[in-house]
C-alpha cells in the first residue's frame, strides 16, 4: 500500500528508463508511485519520449523534470505533458506556472523526495523490500 506525499501525489520513484518501468510495473498497482524523470530530463531526454515511455504505464502519475530551464518546461507543456518540475528559483518560473494553469497543468516547484531506481534489482529481496518500504512512508529514499 503506497502512502500519499503531502503534495497528495503517491511518493515518487525516479524513472531512468523502460526496464525500470516493467520490473516498477510488475511489482506495484498503478497509482501507487509517482513516475519522476531524472533531474533535467526535460532537456537531454525530451517530453515526447517521456511521454511515450510513461504511456506504457497506465494509472500512475508521472513528472517530468525541466531543472531550471523555463524553454524545456514550455516544451514540455506543447508536447502534452501536465505534470513538471521547474526549480521555482528559475527566472521564467511565474511566467511557465501562468501557461500551465490556463492548461490545467501541475508545475512542482522543487523536486519532490524519491526513491532512485538505478542501481536498484527489483527481482532481489532487498531491492524490493526497500521499494515498498518507501512507498509505505519511510522517511528516507533508500537507494
Amino acid at each position: 500500500m503506497s502512502k500519499e506525499s503531502a503534495s497528495g501525489l503517491p511518493r515518487a520513484v525516479i524513472l531512468r528508463g523502460a526496464a525500470e518501468l516493467v520490473a516498477l510495473r510488475a511489482l506495484v498497482p498503478p497509482g501507487s508511485a509517482l513516475l519522476l524523470s531524472a533531474p533535467g530530463a526535460a532537456g537531454f531526454l525530451g517530453p515526447r519520449p517521456w511521454r511515450a515511455m510513461v504511456a506504457a504505464a497506465p494509472g500512475f502519475a508521472d513528472a517530468l523534470c525541466c531543472g531550471d530551464a523555463a524553454g524545456d518546461a514550455l516544451a514540455a507543456l506543447r508536447a502534452g505533458c501536465r505534470r513538471l518540475v521547474l526549480d521555482n528559483a528559475c527566472p521564467g518560473y511565474h511566467m511557465v506556472e501562468g501557461a500551465a494553469a490556463e492548461i490545467g497543468a501541475i508545475l512542482l516547484p522543487a523536486r519532490p523526495p524519491a526513491l532512485d531506481l538505478a542501481g536498484l534489482d527489483l527481482r532481489r529481496a532487498d531491492a524490493f523490500a526497500k521499494l515498498n518500504a518507501w512507498l509505505a512512508g519511510s522517511n528516507t529514499p533508500a537507494a
